[in-house]
């Protein structure tokens, strides 16, 4: 049986492809390269380059490898984008998500893991969120990302035998603890990623998007999970589809959040580097907090978090970063030293 892993060559995707290789799962992954790195996916894993949108690869794919299940992270993730430029989401969210639907079924396949995100909630007007509180996303990417979560309750209940897990996440951070991949995109939002660029000097100074937000210190408060933690998430789905369990919806968070401003003080106190901050207005489609509950997937799936702790995942992005910046020097002499500069 082999495992198809969509943007797998990207920042989750690229951990959940050495996640599957490391127990010895067959894993193809397909990924257009948009955002992702071919260098990030595990060497065990098979990369195609292509596009989920792109239906005649997809039964290709499908009719060529004894796929049971697809773990599905393609798709754009970035708030504001979306609020500007809506019509991208719903093509890489929804519509693409749909071709990849419809040729699972065509094609049998049964299982189906889904990236969903905590955005769907909105503004929660309780926090921790359970996955039973109001569905009401304020932003193009939370509703993109929960139509796709409708399709998959409405296949799932027209087609016997196909059963899905979506997983919401929260604030995901952190590298793989082995070092093998890590949050590689340049010009990522995440704000761990930006707060270490800072403090290795990558960036001239970093913005708090909004300090009076009715929170304790003013800033947006998030729930920061370890790619790790979230990862075993998705391996705990995994075996819980393929063990005759019925569709479900899971929040993935540790249920305790942090402000923007103590991420920024641990990623000072984690790097030995006090850099420049400034506040800037809001970001649109921001909500002010956005904490999980997490007792379902704990219950159900029987997931036990490893890595909660806020220094440690600082600690993991920052090593990652450092090993990015290594990287892309030896790729630069590299360069230099085939055109003779």
């Amino acid at each position: 049986m082999t495992v198809l892993v969509t943007g797998g060559a990207g920042y989750i995707g690229s951990h959940m492809v050495y996640a599957l290789t490391d127990r010895g799962e067959d894993v193809i992954v397909l990924d257009n390269l948009s955002t992702g790195f071919d260098w990030a996916v595990s060497p065990a894993a098979t990369l195609v380059v292509g596009d989920i949108g792109d239906a005649e690869l997809l039964n290709r794919l499908f009719s060529t490898h004894d796929i049971d299940a697809i773990i599905h992270f393609a798709g754009s993730i970035v708030v504001p984008e979306s609020v500007e430029n809506p019509l991208k989401y719903y093509r890489n969210n929804t519509v693409n998500s749909r071709t990849l639907m419809e040729a699972a079924v065509n094609a049998g396949v049964k299982r189906f893991i889904f990236s969903s995100t905590a955005a769907v909630y909105g503004i929660p007007e309780v926090n921790p969120a359970t996955e039973d509180a109001p569905l009401a996303p304020i932003n193009p990417y939370g509703r993109s990302k929960l139509m796709t979560e409708w399709m998959l309750e409405d296949v799932a209940r027209a087609h016997e035998g196909f059963d899905y897990v979506a997983l919401r996440y929260f604030n995901v951070a952190g590298a793989d603890p082995r070092g093998r991949t890590g949050q590689s995109t340049p010009e990522a939002t995440h704000l761990i990623k930006v707060a270490c660029q800072t403090a290795l000097g990558q960036r001239e100074k970093m913005f708090i998007f909004g300090d009076d937000y009715d929170t304790e210190d003013g800033t947006c408060i998030r729930d920061y999970i370890h790619v790790s933690d979230l990862i075993a998430a998705h391996v705990d789905a995994l075996d819980y589809l393929r063990d005759g369990g019925a569709s479900a919806v899971f929040n993935c968070g540790y249920g305790h959040g942090y402000s923007v401003k103590q991420v920024i003080d641990t990623v000072k106190r984690v790097s030995g580097v006090d850099f420049a901050v400034e506040v800037a207005p809001r970001r649109a489609g921001d909500p002010p907090a956005l904490v999980a509950a997490a007792d379902r997937i704990r219950q159900t799936l029987n997931w036990q978090p490893q890595l909660d702790d806020l220094e440690g995942i600082v600690a993991s992005a920052l090593a990652w970063e450092r090993h990015l910046q290594q990287r892309n020097r030896a790729d630069q002499q590299a360069t230099a030293s085939n055109t003779g500069g």
